[in-house]
């Protein structure tokens, strides 16, 4: 069982190893992943050991709030906040107007504080009553400034109440340290310094939370794509109802213009839908009567009367939003280096300021400077830069991803991705469209038929066939609008061919194989820019080469016809394997058919290794078999025949899934037919995985940089000093750097 929790309280990613630890303490606890950005937890558990409610008791004993995602119960809210929290960032929208409110607050308080206390050193003047004879502050300015001080600690209060609560339970925590930090400034009569700390803390909170609210903004655009009403006719009269109310097989009426508010099958009309917010396909796509059409899309010029197929929680758009906000809240594993990180650095930072204290007071400083080195240390240490590097940057990366139509489903295939030197591509529907077209027909000699009386002969022959090969013939005679007839009788014989009756006549159809087991072998045809006559067999092993495969027609026992049929390969797919080539990846064709046939089509797109003939359930052998030789192997195929393959792959890749978004087996789904967007997708994840590296390498470089130099190591050799204020300042634009440096990726193409 799995299920996902709002926590609250959590204000670092030392609160999100406590909450983590403690959770993965319990009973029957199989996985859990706890995301410090979306103070969301994902736990996978045993349901017959464990409850929510145990779970909940868990988060809560280790001094933070939990509640069942959708849970109304008010003892259970993770936040004091009503409705809107299913809008993605509007919970940092309303975190950042609180803040912003704290901090203007306590800035009107500070300001004077400030003049008070440090403006004779800047020169400024300062009203006789509060300065002695000696030049010094006198009692009545520090009751003053104590007076200042007082409202700006009231208004952050909260970091006191939460810091000291996960200290008391041995947990402490980014507001722990400021907590002490401030207090200790207070206690000793520094009110500028702990007023100043609070107040550029909640600074540096306010445009942190303007920031990660930008991080939603993928999935914000994705929720406003669909509509608020529907169109139906019900009753035989037409209603305009809100898009919850609609049901499965109800007729949806779509005018021009309109977006498309849920899955379903046009029954009346024809249009151009542009489907671009969900594929990132720029282009229309033509739709019919009889085709799909998913939520989201525009409809062009035409007025289209359809029937809702999916609905509410089912439909692509939706699902695609659940894809990306599972893929946002999940952790990926370069997460659990910070994790590991941050379990123990609160604790190891209060050790080393209360050491620095000491050594300073043992060199013989002034309690002052000690204490001040001390209070510095606290307040530079906080560890929001290293708990925010990692999930800014997934839940930005997988957002953008989204809008190019590329879904992944974890953080983890995220970062896989980045990892592959070998991608294994499945021929049909991948580089192929995967529907047969004819691109052949010859007549034998003396048959006296012309090529459209030959195509609408075939045609009706294999009119009650199911074969794929037969509907290439099928539509082929329907585009170019000639009339079928009716076939008499009609037999199929698997696997070689079928044997049908028309107009008193005779005629057999089938692979050149089956001809010859019937003697038909005389040469009877003839081939563009060659001599002389050609038989089926030479006709089928001509055009194998060229990866077409050959249809014999015979009439009466004497050669009638060829068609050459061919699986059309994508525009796109040449380009795609250059790009997999241009990553540095190894490029395999996998496939069932034939090897002269594979070949034709690898060397037509540019790949060398061809591993053919493999049977459906035999793929999954082949990736295992490339991996057991070293390799990090994606595997792209439709996701339907290919689950076993892709599964086994490290990185499982499903193409051109706009009508089935949850296909299990993968751990990318491509929302377009286009095998370019594989590429892209690993792109983006190399471009993650290097923004995730530079942020944790900020944050890590910026704690081995600021803790020693507040806690004075750098003082007896270039006599520099931290201030508390200016420490508070540096650890505030470290968390903003971070989350600014992740929203880079909304840029990427």
């Amino acid at each position: 069982m799995k299920r996902k929790f709002k926590v609250s309280g959590m204000s670092c990613s030392a609160c999100s190893a406590h909450v983590e630890r403690a959770v993965e303490e319990l009973e029957g606890v199989q996985e859990v992943n706890v995301n410090l950005l979306a103070a969301s937890m994902t736990v996978e558990y045993a349901e017959d050991r464990l409850s929510p409610e145990d779970i909940i008791h868990a988060v809560e004993a280790a001094g933070y709030g939990a509640a069942e995602e959708g849970d109304g119960e008010e003892s259970r809210k993770a936040s004091s906040e009503p409705e809107g929290g299913d809008v993605p960032g509007a919970e940092q929208e309303r975190e950042a107007v609180a803040l912003k409110k704290r901090f203007l607050t306590s800035l009107l308080f500070l300001l004077p504080l400030f003049y008070l206390s440090m403006g004779h050193m800047l020169g400024m003047p300062i009203p006789s009553i509060f300065v002695t004879d000696n030049g010094e502050g006198n009692l009545l300015l520090s009751t003053v400034e104590l007076i200042l001080v007082v409202p700006i600690v009231i208004i952050n209060r909260n970091y006191y109440k939460t810091g000291f609560k996960m200290l008391v339970k041995l947990s402490p925590n980014m507001d722990s340290l400021i907590a002490i930090g401030s207090l200790a400034g207070l206690l000793y009569g520094s009110f500028e310094a702990a007023g100043m700390i609070l107040t550029l803390v909640t600074l540096g909170k306010y445009f942190e939370a303007k920031s990660k609210g930008k991080t939603s903004d993928a999935i914000r655009r994705l929720m406003e794509l669909e509509p608020e009403t529907a169109l139906v006719l019900r009753n035989g009269k037409e209603r305009e109802i809100p898009v919850a109310e609609v049901r499965s097989g109800d007729t949806v009426l779509i005018k021009p213009g309109q977006r498309v508010p849920v899955d379903g099958v046009i029954l009346e009309g024809t249009s151009a839908m542009d489907e671009s917010a969900l594929t990132g396909e720029s282009l229309p796509v033509d739709k019919e009567t009889g085709d799909e059409v998913i939520s989201a899309s525009i409809n062009g010029s035409g007025f289209l009367k359809i029937q809702a197929t999916r609905v509410g929680d089912d439909t692509t758009l939706a699902q695609i939003i659940a894809l990306v906000e599972e893929a946002g809240s999940s952790k990926a594993p370069i997460a659990k280096l910070a994790d590991r990180v941050a379990g123990v650095f609160v604790p190891v930072v209060m050790a080393i300021a209360l050491l620095a204290c000491l050594v300073w007071l043992i060199l013989g400083y002034p309690f002052g400077t000690a204490l001040s080195i001390c209070i510095s240390v606290l307040v530079i240490s906080c560890p929001c830069a290293l708990g925010l590097a990692t999930p800014v940057a997934i839940m930005v990366g997988t957002g953008r991803g989204a809008e190019s139509g590329i879904l992944i489903k974890s953080a983890q295939a995220l970062e896989t991705a980045h990892k592959l030197n070998t991608v294994v591509l499945d021929k049909t529907g991948t580089i192929t469209e995967g529907k047969p077209h004819v691109t052949d027909l010859l007549i034998a000699e003396g048959a006296g038929l012309t090529r459209q009386e030959f195509l609408a002969l075939a045609a009706s022959i294999e009119s009650p066939s199911e074969h794929p090969l037969a509907g290439a013939l099928i539509e082929l005679a329907a585009e170019e609008q000639l009339e079928l007839r009716t076939v008499s009788s009609f037999q199929s014989f698997g696997g070689k061919g079928i044997e049908a009756e028309l107009d008193k006549a005779h005629y057999r159809v089938g692979s050149s194989r089956w001809m010859e087991e019937q003697g038909i072998t005389e040469a009877a045809f003839r081939l563009p820019e060659r001599e002389g006559l050609f038989s089926f067999r030479q006709l089928a092993d001509h055009f194998s080469g060229e990866g077409k495969t050959g249809l014999c027609f015979v009439r009466e026992g004497k050669p009638l016809g060829f068609a050459a049929v061919s699986d059309k390969i994508k525009d796109t797919s040449a380009e795609a394997v250059q790009g997999f080539r241009d990553l540095g990846l190894d490029v395999v064709l996998l496939t069932g058919d034939s090897e002269k046939t594979a070949r034709a089509v690898a060397k037509r797109v540019g790949i060398e290794k061809v591993i053919a003939q493999v049977l459906p359930q035999d793929k999954e052998a082949e990736i295992r078999r490339i991996q057991e030789s070293g390799k990090k192997v994606g595997m792209v195929g439709d996701g339907i025949n290919d689950a076993p393959a892709l599964m086994r792959a490290d990185v499982g890749v499903a193409i051109g899934a706009a009508s089935d978004v949850t296909i299990e087996s993968a751990d990318i789904v491509l929302m377009r037919g286009d095998l370019t967007d594989a590429v892209q997708a690993i792109r983006l994840s190399k471009a993650v995985i290097r923004n995730i590296k530079q942020n944790l390498f900020w944050a890590f470089f910026y704690n081995s940089l600021g803790i020693p130099l507040a806690a004075g190591v750098f003082y007896p050799v270039f006599h520099w000093m931290l201030p508390p204020m200016f420490a508070a300042a540096a650890m505030s634009l470290s968390s903003v750097c971070v989350v600014t440096n992740a929203l880079r990726l909304r840029n990427w193409k």
